[in-house]
């Protein structure tokens, strides 16, 4: 395939493209992430992240491209990297967009996608200074080799050569609502709002995301495997050390030495009455022995996520009333497994589940009718019943809860756990 030189006359663009067989340097190099060259035991050849090739990468890229209006631009930027204070950032997490269309772990670039040019990526230049601190990250020749673009460029050299595939686009298809710096500031993206031109990724990475290969179906097993024996694991040990920090401790702990890079989300980890709020995260609080414990956790795997609610009597053993609502809620969540199939929505599944579990609150007496489901449910579960899982926690928010459910969509089971506060 041929691609038109990118540059206006008279620019002085110096760039890297992918020629006939690529001449990889003998010996092993420090592409900024994991390769099968530095981590045979992690990445089989072929493979930019584990389990996901190079061939897959460039799948999502050309459906990406056969989405999107003709004549379109689609700009995905890295995400930028947050400072805790001025000397220590928040721990690297990477867009999730960026990261499905390139495979890209690191901060400091942007890749285009044009319907003239193909694939390519404009990287930061070397920095041997900042190299001492904080290590290698990719540059713009690491691009060509690892991460399979078509041409790549130093972010130096942004200036110069996106404005004029910009005003060659006619859409500019970019994360509206976090646009990047490196790119936001250009005249000719302000010329494209202006004038109407410019698209949320979102409408169209969330549609490919929602729906999982074979490769990523394997990951998410893999991630949701270790939250599951890290629960297990912090059940046992709850008993003996009925505290909220120990257990939230021991969760974290498990996760991270069975292979997690780090948590998904903030660990809730509530008993008694803090399991009523929902995002509750200080887990400072000795736990009754009578008490029910929620715990809320996740944990993420080479990019992909998991999100687990369980809840269970700190001391091993329910009392009466515990008893009662443990069923109704473990009954309902097994009724809501049955309906997740092909054809089902998330509303439906909601509904279903506010209907069974009002069904148990009525039973119990703690609502007088079922006709007050609207208000007195809403009381004790102002949950939702799920939410589709992916790279985010709350995966592909643009796709509505009432599209119907596709083999390959995952997922995220919210154990009803308010109940019992």
């Amino acid at each position: 395939m041929q691609f038109m030189q990118l540059r206006r006359p008279g620019c002085n663009v110096r760039n890297y493209t992918r020629p006939a067989s690529l001449s990889r340097r003998e010996e092993l190099f420090d592409a900024g992430q994991p390769t099968h060259d530095t981590h045979p035991e992690l990445l089989a050849p072929g493979e930019i992240m584990p389990g996901i090739s190079a061939d897959e990468f460039a799948l999502r890229r050309q459906k990406l491209a056969e989405s999107v209006p003709p004549g379109s631009l689609v700009i995905l930027g890295a995400a930028t990297i947050k400072q805790m204070t001025d000397a220590v950032p928040y721990p690297y997490r990477q867009d999730a967009d960026y990261l499905y269309f390139t495979g890209c772990q690191q901060p400091g670039g942007i890749a285009v996608i044009d319907h003239r040019s193909g694939f390519s990526m404009f990287m930061p230049d070397p920095d041997p200074e900042k190299e001492i601190w904080d290590g290698r990250i990719a540059d713009p020749e690491t691009a060509v080799e690892v991460f399979g673009a078509d041409r790549a460029y130093s972010t130096k050299q942004i200036p110069e050569i996106l404005p004029y595939i910009i005003r060659g686009s006619s859409k500019v298809i970019y994360d509206t609502s976090s646009p990047k710096p490196l790119f936001w500031g250009l005249p000719a993206i302000q010329e494209a709002i202006q004038n109407s031109r410019t698209q949320s990724i979102q409408k169209y990475s969330h549609k490919l995301r929602w729906v999982k290969s074979p490769s990523e179906i394997q990951r998410m097993k893999e991630v949701a495997d270790i939250t599951c024996q890290a629960f297990l694991k912090t059940m046992s040990v709850s008993k003996h050390f009925p505290h909220e920090r120990i257990l939230a401790a021991t969760v974290e702990h498990e996760c991270r030495i069975k292979g997690a890079q780090r948590m998904s989300f903030p660990t809730v980890s509530a008993g008694g009455a803090s399991a009523s709020v929902i995002h509750y995260s200080r887990n400072d609080k000795q736990i009754q022995k009578e008490s029910m414990v929620k715990l809320d956790a996740g944990c993420e795997l080479h990019g992909y996520v998991s999100d687990m609610t369980r809840t269970w009597p700190v001391s091993g053993s329910f009392t009466d009333s515990n008893r009662e609502v443990y069923e109704i809620v473990l009954e309902t969540m097994k009724e809501c497994f049955k309906l997740c199939k092909p054809g089902a929505t998330i509303r439906q599944i909601h509904m279903e589940s506010g209907l069974m579990l009002s069904r148990g609150l009525l039973k119990l007496g703690l609502i007088s009718d079922l006709k007050s489901i609207g208000s007195s449910y809403r009381t004790f579960n102002p949950s939702a019943v799920g939410h589709y899982l992916g790279m985010d926690v709350h995966d592909c928010a643009g796709v509505s809860v009432d599209v119907p459910l596709q083999p390959g969509v995952v997922l995220s089971s919210i154990i009803l756990s308010n109940l019992f506060s």
